[in-house]
């Protein structure tokens, strides 16, 4: 397909001399005699290739035009070259610092016109295609890493016979409430990512004490409360992430202040493990544990209900308690199973 380049300028001998050249390079070419119809256009067609932009031009200069253009947002990020006869020093800096990517002299000197159009066109399919690489290998890097985690996450839940597929539910929920919530784009991924790794530090805790079918003594249950600190360890090292640390760490604090390792409460427990807080506590009543079934919906919905603004941040607790209304027939459980 060939190049296609607006040029605009008041002046009809300039936009014929210009699109006589360019079309004989073999660019497709369109000729405006303003920028307002430029911006008309714009607006309702596809995008060009190149904008070649007269600087001085009655109604709207190319100062004014470029600086419209670029609230367009499809049109952001399209190249332009200014065409002027003016030498001057002042010009050039106004233009550039207006986006412009660079200055045409005119009159116009074929062989010049061609190159900077062509090598201009050149390096915008350059960058764009690099730029789509670049976001090609970091979606697969990513798929990769999340399929890690995932593998990771099941290892540690099969420490627990009775908790099989416990962090990939947590997930799953926390990145519903977190939804429900307001929250969009990177930080549903982030919490999600946070939910798979949350109980991590399980890796360093005896399997006699996670799979205990009898209550857990004092000694025993200090045991269990350094999962958080071990698990904060282990993700703190992943700097590309630095938030993923927070969910494995903070997961056990309460609302009220009361909880583990560090007796945060309210808002100084980040938000991600308030979330987590609520998820990991359904998921913990709406599974198989060594000592009972998973609990009767009704009880578990009454649960949450009590323990909004004492164990959990009353904002997620009522998101929990709205899904669990809407699961009407108890299957939610089931997730990730």
């Amino acid at each position: 397909m060939a190049d296609w380049v607006i040029v605009v300028d008041d002046d009809e001998v300039n936009l014929k001399i210009a699109g006589h050249i360019l079309s004989k390079a073999n660019m497709r070419v369109t000729a405006m005699k303003s920028g307002v119809k430029l911006l008309e256009y714009i607006k309702e067609n596809d995008i060009p290739d190149l904008i070649l932009l007269d600087v001085k031009m009655p109604e709207m200069d190319g100062f004014e035009t470029i600086k419209e253009l670029r609230k367009i947002e499809k049109a952001k990020d399209i190249p332009v070259i200014f065409l002027t006869a003016d030498d001057s020093e002042g010009t050039e800096v106004k233009g550039l610092s207006q986006g412009a990517k660079d200055f045409i002299k005119k009159p116009f000197v074929p062989e010049i016109l061609i190159l900077r159009v062509r090598n201009m066109i050149e390096l915008e399919h350059l960058q764009k295609n690099l730029a789509e690489e670049v976001e090609k290998k970091t979606r697969e890097n990513e798929k990769l890493f999340l399929h890690v985690v995932s593998a990771l996450a099941s290892a540690i839940d099969t420490k627990d016979t009775y908790t099989n597929g416990h962090s990939n539910r947590v997930a799953k929920y926390s990145k519903e409430i977190a939804r429900r919530a307001g929250y969009t784009g990177q930080f549903l991924e982030d919490i999600y990512m946070m939910g798979l790794l949350h109980d991590v530090g399980k890796i360093g805790v005896p399997d006699t004490v996670i799979n205990k079918p009898d209550k857990l003594t004092d000694e025993e249950y200090e045991i269990i409360k350094i999962h958080p600190v071990l698990g904060s360890k282990i993700l703190g090292e992943i700097k590309e992430m630095p938030k993923l640390s927070e969910g494995a760490k903070w997961h056990h604090e309460r609302y009220d202040g009361k909880g583990y390792p560090d007796g945060f409460s309210g808002e100084n427990i980040p938000v991600e493990a308030r979330i987590i807080a609520v998820a990991d506590a359904y998921d913990a009543m709406t599974s198989n544990r060594s000592y009972r079934y998973p609990l009767p919906q009704e009880e578990v919905r009454n649960e949450i209900e009590r323990c909004s603004g004492t164990q959990f941040d009353p904002k997620f607790a009522k998101i929990m308690i709205e899904m669990i209304d809407e699961d009407t027939e108890y299957t939610m459980k089931e997730l990730g199973k």
